[in-house]
């Protein structure tokens, strides 16, 4: 099994602990408000993340070579436990797993994937581009 797979069976493990996308979505804020945030140096035009409704950055750091390791935070308290989510996903992963990665299917084997808005989904998947790049 893959990291990555094992790494999303533990996600959908603590998920399934929710009976509804309400209280998956307030699990998600949660790990949102656990994440470090950003010094206000590294919030420039450079990290944000364009295609986002709300203020998203990423910031991309240093790693063994072909592993990706990134930060980031949103002034949105949802998207801020979705780049935590990204995060527990992605972080650490060799660059061509995050070449791999469908957030699309990843939202749906969580049960999320009707409960985020179009454009909350249109910004995970900016972010999602944004790592992708970093990555190629």
């Amino acid at each position: 099994m893959s990291e990555f797979q094992s790494r999303l069976d533990d996600l959908l493990e603590e998920f399934d602990l929710f009976d509804d996308w309400e209280e998956r979505y307030r699990y998600i804020i949660d790990l949102g408000k656990d994440m470090p945030p950003l010094d206000p140096s590294e919030k420039t035009e450079v990290t944000r993340v364009l295609g986002c409704a709300s203020q998203v950055w990423l910031v991309i750091d240093p790693a063994p070579e072909g592993i990706l390791k990134f930060r980031g935070e949103s002034d949105a308290f949802i998207v801020k436990g979705l780049i935590a989510v990204l995060k527990r996903l992605l972080d650490g992963l060799p660059y061509a797993d995050i070449q791999d990665f469908s957030i699309r299917d990843t939202l749906h084997r969580l049960g999320l994937d009707e409960a985020l808005s179009s454009q909350r989904t249109n910004g995970l998947i900016s972010m999602v581009e944004r790592l992708k790049r970093a990555t190629a």
